[in-house]
């Protein structure tokens, strides 16, 4: 029997167009390929808005706590997406770079990581 927790990640993209796409998935690196193909969420479909870069992810144990931060992160306005992004690590959104945050029940924010 496989005992490893499943991750759950609340993800956000840097769009070509210089917009911001949060969303959640269980597998960061296809989901964003599937977003790059232009087979992901209807947002990222269109060619203006490709490729994506993933700047940010948040991981966790459970489902129902990054699909709440999705949901969350998605009503903020573009300046508070900022803030809330600078604030947990990401300080140049147009880099490229992805800053992974690890939040898990036992510890809360475990690391921040920066690839």
């Amino acid at each position: 029997m496989d005992n490893r927790i499943q991750s759950h990640y609340f993800y956000v993209l840097y769009c070509r167009d210089g917009t911001l796409y949060g969303g959640y998935t269980n597998n960061l690196t296809n989901r964003i390929q599937t977003h790059n193909d232009g087979t992901g969420a209807k947002y990222t479909r269109p060619a203006s808005r490709r490729p994506v870069h993933a700047i940010y992810a948040e991981r966790f144990d459970d489902k129902r706590l990054a699909m709440s931060q999705e949901y969350h992160f998605k009503k903020l306005k573009r300046p508070q997406k900022i803030a809330y992004l600078k604030e947990n690590g990401q300080e140049d959104i147009t880099s490229g770079r992805l800053v992974m945050v690890n939040k898990i029940k036992e510890g809360g924010i475990d690391d921040a990581e920066t690839t």
